[in-house]
Order: C-alpha cells, then sequence, then structure tokens
C-alpha cells in the first residue's frame, strides 16, 4: 500500500483542492475507491481530527492513518480486494466513531464501506450515526426459566404477518441493520411474503449457540407461546431460523435435533468449526472440517423435510472449507439446500441481503 503525498492523489479520488482547508472538507465524501494498477480496489478513507486508525470487521487489523502536514487531515489509501463489503469505524485512543464523510452507517460508531463492484443491496437504506432506527410496536418481557434471567423480544408483523422469522443475535438486527423496514421493503416489492419477525437477543452467545439443547427447549416451550399469548399476528407453526456465525451454526443443530420445530433455516457463515472447547484453543478453526454439526450428519440423520439456504463471505477463506462440508453433507442428508456466496468477509454488513433472499426462499 502506498500512501499519498501529493494533492494530485486525493484529486483522483476526485477530492481537488488542498487537503484540509475548508474548500476540501466541504467537498469530502468518503470512502471512494479507484482500481489498483495489478487488480482490487484502493480506497481512501479520511478523518478530520486527532491521530486515529481505521478499524475494520474482521477484514483487516486496524491501519494508522497518516497525517497532511499539520493539517487536521489524516488519511489513508486501503488495498481492497474485488467485491468487498465491510464495516469499519474510527479509532481515536479509546473511543470509536462513525465516519461523518459517509452517509452509510451501521449504529452510531460504525460505517459501511463498499467497493466498486460489490453487489447493490436493495431495500436497506442508508441511515447514518445520527439517525434513529425505527422498532416494533409489539415488545414481549420473556423471563426464561431454562435459559435464566429477563430479556426483552421485539415483534414486528411484516405484510400483516405471517409464519415467524425468528433472527438470532436480534438485537443486531434492531439497533445495527435495520432489518424490519428492509423486511417490509423487500415484501413491497414483492419479493417476501408476508412473515412475522421476532428479534431474540443473545445474553451469553458462546453458552446459547453451542450445540446445546437448551436455547430450542426455550424457544419451544416459552417463546413460541409467549409470542401466541400475546396476540401478535404470528403463525408460530411456522417457523424460520435466522443466524450468522454462531447463531447460523445454532440455527443447522435446531433443524438436526428438534426438525418438529425447526424445518427451515437461512444460515449466513455458520461457525462449523466449533466443537466442545474450540473456542478457547490458539486456533479455533484449526480442528476437524465441519465440526460437531459435520459429525451429527455422518449419523445419516433424515432431513428430508428441511430447506436451509448457506451464504458465507467468499472472503473468509479458513471457513469455506468448514461450510462446504456442512452443506454437502447437509444435501446428502436429503435437504433442499441452497448455497451462494456474499462479496464479504465474516461481517454481518455483508450478510444482509442474502438474510432477505434466503428467508423468502426458506419459505418457498
Amino acid at each position: 500500500m502506498r500512501l499519498a503525498d501529493s494533492e494530485s492523489d486525493f484529486a483522483a479520488f476526485g477530492l481537488p483542492g488542498e487537503p484540509g482547508t475548508e474548500e476540501f472538507w466541504a467537498a469530502a465524501r468518503t470512502p471512494v475507491s479507484v482500481p489498483a494498477d495489478d487488480g482490487g480496489w484502493l480506497t481512501l478513507f479520511l478523518w478530520r481530527g486527532s491521530e486515529a486508525r481505521v478499524g475494520f470487521e474482521s477484514w483487516s487489523e486496524p491501519i494508522p492513518l497518516r497525517r497532511w502536514g499539520v493539517t487536521d487531515c489524516w488519511y489513508a489509501r486501503v488495498r481492497m480486494p474485488e467485491r468487498l463489503r465491510v464495516t469499519y469505524r474510527f479509532l481515536v485512543g479509546d473511543a470509536a466513531h462513525a465516519d461523518p464523510f459517509n452517509p452509510v452507517g451501521a449504529g452510531g460508531d460504525r460505517s459501511v464501506a463498499a467497493t466498486p463492484d460489490a453487489p447493490a443491496q436493495p431495500h436497506w437504506p442508508a441511515l447514518g450515526a445520527d439517525d434513529v432506527l425505527p422498532l416494533p410496536r409489539t415488545r414481549l418481557r420473556w423471563n426464561s426459566e431454562r435459559l435464566g434471567g429477563r430479556r426483552t423480544v421485539r415483534v414486528h408483523p411484516v405484510g400483516g404477518g405471517g409464519p415467524v422469522v425468528l433472527l438470532l443475535d436480534g438485537d443486531d438486527w434492531l439497533y445495527l441493520h435495520p432489518a424490519m423496514t428492509a423486511f417490509d421493503a423487500a415484501f413491497a416489492a414483492g419479493e417476501m411474503p408476508a412473515v412475522t419477525l421476532v428479534f431474540l437477543p443473545a445474553k451469553d452467545r458462546q453458552a446459547e449457540f453451542g450445540c446445546t439443547p437448551e436455547l430450542w427447549e426455550a424457544v419451544r416451550d416459552e417463546l413460541l407461546p409467549l409470542i401466541r399469548e400475546s396476540g401478535a399476528p404470528a403463525d408460530v407453526d411456522r417457523l424460520v431460523v435466522a443466524g450468522q456465525s454462531l447463531g447460523g451454526l445454532s440455527a443447522v443443530y435446531a433443524a438436526l435435533e428438534f426438525p418438529d420445530l425447526v424445518s427451515r433455516v437461512a444460515c449466513q457463515s455458520g461457525s462449523f468449526w466449533w466443537t466442545p472447547g474450540a473456542a478457547e484453543l490458539p486456533d479455533p478453526l484449526g480442528g476437524p472440517a465441519g465440526g460437531a454439526v459435520a459429525a451429527r450428519l455422518r449419523e445419516s440423520p433424515d432431513l428430508s423435510r428441511l430447506r436451509c439456504a448457506f451464504d458465507v463471505g467468499e472472503h473468509e477463506t479458513r471457513m469455506l472449507p468448514h461450510c462446504e462440508l456442512t452443506e454437502a453433507l447437509t444435501e446428502q442428508a436429503g435437504a433442499t439446500v441452497r448455497v451462494s456466496r456474499s462479496a464479504a468477509e465474516h461481517d454481518r454488513a455483508g450478510w444482509r441481503q442474502a438474510l432477505l433472499r434466503d428467508v423468502a426462499w426458506a419459505l418457498g
């Protein structure tokens, strides 16, 4: 990576004028990418203020920004591969900030960058760091005996309501990425049937999303009856489980062990490296391909009732062997399987279009 060292380097990104001047800042809209000489993209990130780094979710270690002279302009030209959408933020001391020059945010302290060749994500609105995301009106207090503790579960009927779509890591889809708005827009465009979104927050992801039965016993015996009793317009007898990373692992585990409960799954970048204790190892992904789920699939369960959509980021090179084996074994067990790859690393910003598409597909 070669850092910019002249005004012409900034002009190549559409930013003429002297860096650090009011004229320069008035024109600043970043990140912006130009083709790299040897393929991929060079992407310019700008920060106005004091010394900072740009930190990426999963894709790269933080990259220090360079100061332009004695101005308040800090910048980095970052080499990025083809087809990448990534969450990032500026790290200033102990604080994290969204990019003030980027209108596409993810919560109050994150932004989303996409290379020019990354596929579009229709239905997901561009919301800045200061925008307030709408929240579902229905709010349920779930005091779970099996899981312990109380949590708030929000429920939103899309198109008047229908089959339940259980969104694991529900708070991320409420407060970082506006899933409620996106599902409504997909329904209005005729790309999503009427569904009822249930945003399920996790208290302890490692404990709840590992291959253990407690979460799914609690969903079956406590949460779904609670939704039914609430009067929310929801068909609790038709359930799609959507999960990412450990949530994707848990969704497929539920389809294996609770087939009467879960027969439709949308799984993005499932953590199929998982075996008991693997998360504490120096290299959690270094174990047997497919982990505990692949071992269970080799026992030839009957998955003929299962519709399962798998997606994983095409830049997740170490995840791919685990996911590819799990995908193949799931299909061999009789499931109807859909496989795709997103222009992403291990990052919710890259999974969100697959979430809409694969939930609609899972419902047939």
